[in-house]
């Protein structure tokens, strides 16, 4: 028999591959576009919905979380392979989808972690044992028969934004890409990724925190400064967004129409049940140029890549030949598909001239 240590090395050095196996055991649900990626026909968007119209509704009401006996995932990993950014937080729990609204409970990180990752490891140890037979090896994943089912396990989504730097004068755009370091990050290591990507979860532990965080601009901002300038995950309990330069300075640009986000879809990693909200943002050129013109190529979870041109070559090298996690393929996917659509608007409205929203 493998050890711990053993099937987590086989897990991280092969995420992509075994999500490709674990995506053969559900034939019957929907995928985002030709990607791996778990979906509902409830979740897709006929057309990119603008980010400040996507409504959060709260709830009090949060369904059971299994309590596996003995020791957990989380426990496991802090002893034999705590990854660098590996904290129990607050995180917030997605139980509904019906756009533009989405509803949300309260949850804890190592929730998701003690289902998920827990369910990849059981995938690995059979996958290194000689191929898994879902009636004997993997006894975890049939308690979770169908992954989209939101109230059948804690699903804590990270936004995954692809970010698009555009010139309009020369009609050139480009992409930023990560390698997310298994030894830095607890989900996804070893695999390309979109950027930035994080947890969608309040800035501290704090009740004022968690009421004023619930807000998807605030976390995409966060993210932002975190991977794009290395921020630490550092805010405190009442801080201030509207006089954060870097806040100010990305409202007024989506504000003025040279950045614009929105949001694709919502998708389901196969291997983890790791839950995605699907979204990219555009950047005019000058202004990407004068916010994340000094980016460094490490940060605290792995290498970013920028100027990788936004074309169909790339797509489809992403897409289907390199190692990327399910939820980039889908979203890289997903805008490329919605910009060669003449009358997306994606297409006519973001690349052929954005105009910007009114704050209510």
């Amino acid at each position: 028999m493998n050890s711990w240590r053993e099937v987590r090395r086989h897990l991280n050095t092969n995420r992509h591959a075994l999500a490709r196996r674990a995506d053969l055991l559900y034939p019957d649900l929907p995928r985002v576009g030709s990607t791996h990626l778990l979906t509902r026909p409830a979740w897709a968007l006929p057309e990119p919905l603008d980010l400040h119209e996507v409504v959060l509704r709260w709830t009090e009401e949060t369904p059971p979380v299994p309590v596996p006996d003995g020791m957990t995932y989380a426990e496991a990993m802090t002893t034999f392979d705590k990854p660098k950014l590996f904290e129990n937080r607050t995180c917030y729990r997605l139980l509904d989808v019906s756009w533009p609204e989405l509803t949300f409970t309260r949850g804890m990180y190592f929730d998701a972690v003690n289902v998920g990752e827990a369910i990849a490891h059981e995938f690995a140890a059979a996958d290194l044992a000689g191929g898994p037979d879902i009636a004997v090896d993997l006894s975890s994943r049939r308690l979770v028969p169908d992954p989209t089912d939101l109230r059948d396990r804690p699903a804590h989504p990270a936004i995954s934004m692809l970010t698009l730097r555009h010139d309009r004068e020369t009609g050139e755009t480009t992409f930023v890409l990560h390698w997310r370091d298994p030894a830095l990050v607890a989900h996804g290591g070893g695999l390309f990724q979109v950027m930035p990507v994080g947890v969608f979860q309040p800035s501290a532990e704090s009740p004022q925190a968690e009421r004023a965080d619930f807000d998807l601009w605030k976390c995409v901002v966060r993210e932002y400064a975190e991977e794009f300038l290395g921020r630490p995950e550092h805010y405190g309990p009442e801080f201030d967004y509207e006089t954060w330069p870097l806040y100010r300075r990305l409202t007024d640009a989506r504000e003025s129409g040279d950045l614009r986000s929105m949001v694709l879809g919502i998708g389901v990693d196969p291997l983890t049940f790791a839950t995605d909200i699907l979204a990219v943002t555009v950047i005019e050129a000058r202004t990407f140029d004068a916010v994340f013109g000094a980016m460094t190529g490490a940060n605290a979870e792995g290498h970013a890549t920028m100027g990788v041109p936004f074309d169909e070559e790339s797509a489809g090298r992403y897409v289907t030949r390199e190692p990327m996690q399910a939820a980039g393929a889908a979203v890289l996917e997903l805008a490329w598909g919605h910009l060669r659509g003449s009358r997306s608007i994606f297409a006519r409205q973001i690349l052929r001239g954005q105009q910007g929203y009114t704050r209510g």
